[in-house]
């Protein structure tokens, strides 16, 4: 891979005619960065994919390709991406129906909207993997018809499809009504009884581990009620009397289905699992009562997944933040808090209720400087990168706290360049201070040079369009290949320089 190439096809200061010269030496790897280009004519996206086959199906998602544009013999995956996009000719569908290859028609049975009679030539497939990709994305009628598919394996597919009807998924979860499954994967290829071993050395072997078949297709019949049951369009009916089930896998795809009935969601609540205890905490189906309950649950991730539950109560929420490692977010219920509890909550004498609610970006100014000036050093480094502080309060917040809230400074908005140069030399310093430096826009010069000396934070400061043009330059030639691309797609790459790198081709 060529780095620098990489890295000019990035660059958003590269003039036409040289996007135009490095088209005509494109690779793959070069496509891929030329074909996200903003700029990219229409002649140009042509002639990328006249070059470069793999580019056409990237440039015909961005929309930048036509179907005169692409030949389905020479730039199948081209005009198979505009099939997907359903800006392709309708006769290219019937050709690849036909095609010899089957990802090809693994690929077309993906797309939406193909003619009837295409749809029924890729249900009737030889390859039971195009037939199970038509059932995952097929209309409620064609899912009907193959959700009696002989073959277990379609019938997981029609079960994970949002589009077949609640009826169909019902009959899916619980076999009743349908006739039974004569194949799965198991035994197209094994004799039966086989269980698949977790440890299986062979290379050739693509079985999922745990896969069975006794005959009944069990392995492939547990995975079509998982599907089921994750599946939104499944009935609640069908689904609850699986709460107690002795599969794990089942209870846990059950936790997270947001229409639970609350007695489903108080079995779940005591489920010996923690996974299915954390799903559930985090379900909005949950009433007051059970989030109170799960707030005392033993397992820490129940909690902090509760502390993410929409509905959780403030003073429930304040609570989990006094026990639990939440980490630094905008919890949904903070997010929602109107501007009497985000109040309140700024003015609570618990810091950690003060350090939810400043994760907030919108706070009133008197209540953004007040928690700017608070005494704990948590609720400022949430704080601190809210926009509108001034240099001065930022500048007093590092004075109090120091280390602890300099990166959190530095990420502000409105840190002005001298500050960001400050912050920079500050002693002791702190790793992550660089990174945010090096990637904020009013970064000076001499702070992005200190970012180039630290080793995770000089790919980031590489690219910023304020380092000099003999610094990229210089840069064109690191060790690293993070740096070189960075320096290479840097806007500020002088013309010249560029005009040369693509000369010495």
């Amino acid at each position: 891979m060529n780095h620098v190439l990489c890295g000019l096809a990035a660059n958003v200061s590269l003039p036409s005619e040289l996007v135009d010269r490095l088209i005509a030496v494109a690779d793959a790897d070069i496509a891929a960065d030329l074909a996200r280009r903003a700029d990219l004519s229409h002649a140009q996206a042509v002639a990328l994919a006249s070059r470069v086959e793999e580019s056409a199906a990237w440039l015909a998602y961005a929309g930048l390709l036509t179907a005169a544009d692409i030949d389905p013999v020479t730039q199948p995956d081209g005009a198979l991406a505009l099939l997907a996009e359903r800006a392709g000719n309708p006769e290219w569908a019937r050709l690849f129906a036909e095609d010899p290859v089957v990802e090809r028609r693994e690929k077309l049975a993906g797309c939406s909207g193909l003619p009837p009679d295409v749809v029924e030539t890729l249900a009737a497939d030889s390859d039971i993997r195009v037939v199970a990709e038509l059932a995952l994305r097929a209309t409620p009628e064609t899912a009907t018809r193959l959700a009696e598919h002989p073959h277990a394996e379609v019938r997981r597919a029609v079960a994970a499809n949002e589009a077949t009807p609640p009826a169909v998924l019902a009959a899916l979860l619980t076999g009743e009504g349908l006739p039974p499954a004569q194949r799965c994967l198991v035994c197209d290829r094994e004799e039966v009884p086989f269980a698949h071993d977790p440890q299986c050395p062979r290379l050739d072997c693509d079985l999922p581990s745990g896969a069975s078949c006794d005959g009944s297709h069990e392995s492939t019949g547990h995975e079509t009620q998982h599907m089921a049951i994750r599946n939104p369009a499944t009935p609640t009916e069908a689904v609850v009397g699986f709460v107690d089930h002795p599969s794990l896998l089942l209870r846990w795809a059950l936790a997270g289905r947001p229409d639970l009935p609350s007695e489903a969601c108080a079995r779940l609540a005591v489920d010996p699992n923690s996974g299915v205890r954390a799903d559930l905490a985090e379900n909005p189906a949950i009433d007051d009562a059970l989030i109170r309950v799960l707030a005392t649950d033993r397992d820490h991730e129940v909690r902090r997944r509760l502390a993410h539950n929409p509905h959780v109560p403030l003073d429930v929420l304040t609570y989990l933040a006094d026990t639990t490692r939440i980490g630094a977010t905008l919890l949904p219920r903070i997010a929602s808090a109107s501007p009497d509890e985000a109040e309140k909550l700024a003015g609570s004498p618990n810091p950690a209720a003060r350090m939810l609610i400043a994760q907030r970006r919108d706070m009133p100014p008197a209540v953004r400087d007040a928690l700017a000036a608070d005494s704990d050093a948590k609720v400022v480094k949430s704080i601190a990168p809210h926009p509108g502080l001034s240099e001065g309060r930022l500048r007093t917040m590092l004075d109090r706290h120091g280390v602890r809230v300099l990166a959190k400074v530095a990420a502000n908005p409105d840190a002005t360049p001298a500050l960001l140069e400050d912050l920079a030399r500050h002693e002791p310093t702190a790793q992550k201070a660089f990174r945010e430096i090096a990637r904020h826009p009013h970064a000076p010069v001499p702070a992005l040079l200190a970012c180039l000396a630290d080793t995770q934070a000089r790919p980031i400061a590489a690219g910023h369009a304020a380092l000099p043009p003999p610094v990229i330059e210089e840069l064109l030639t690191d060790v690293d290949r993070r740096v070189v691309e960075a320096a290479a797609a840097n806007p500020s790459l002088p013309l010249a320089v560029m005009s040369d790198l693509l000369s010495r081709l």
